[in-house]
């Protein structure tokens, strides 16, 4: 790569770090594993980058890179332990009744899958067939994951505001 390249990847890590990790925190909902997420997705587009010279689309592929990440690392045996910096005084129900920590826990619960989907679609603003390409699914399967991902949402505020 030539030093103009270098740069460019530099200033793409730079600047795209912070919605990065926005879109990694929904999708894990966890500060630290979020931090864990993003570093690791961009040591893999900046290898990439690297090693394929210089790619289409850099956004695209760090997005794709980011998800895939997390699908895979929800797959490992040992990812069923959790680690937490601090212990809860209160177990199960979030103490705030704030909406958006409802929905942060309610997204939680999802499937990764279902999950990634629906960040993708609502978070990142992708459009179906954006997101079918970004999870490398039909346009059908991004639907069905969208309408079961959203049902399991409303079952679960429904069941907090009962």
């Amino acid at each position: 790569m030539t030093r103009g390249e270098e740069a460019a990847l530099h200033a793409f890590v730079e600047g795209r770090r912070p919605a990065l990790f926005r879109s990694a925190y929904l999708l894990c909902g966890n500060r630290d594993e979020a931090e864990d997420l993003v570093q690791t997705t961009l040591v893999k587009v900046v290898l990439g980058a690297r090693r394929h010279g210089r790619l289409e689309s850099l956004e695209a592929y760090a997005r794709k890179t980011l998800v895939n990440t997390f699908i895979s690392g929800r797959r490992r045996f040992w990812r069923r332990e959790r680690a937490y910096g601090e212990v809860p005084d209160v177990a199960g129900r979030p103490v705030d009744s704030d909406t958006g920590l409802m929905v942060r826990a309610a997204l939680a619960g999802l499937a990764p899958k279902q999950r990634a989907v629906l960040v993708l679609r609502y978070w990142e603003d992708l459009s179906v067939a954006a997101t079918a390409q970004v999870l490398g699914m039909r346009e059908s399967t991004v639907k069905s994951h969208t309408a079961r991902g959203l049902a399991a949402l409303r079952a679960a505020v429904r069941e907090e505001y009962a």
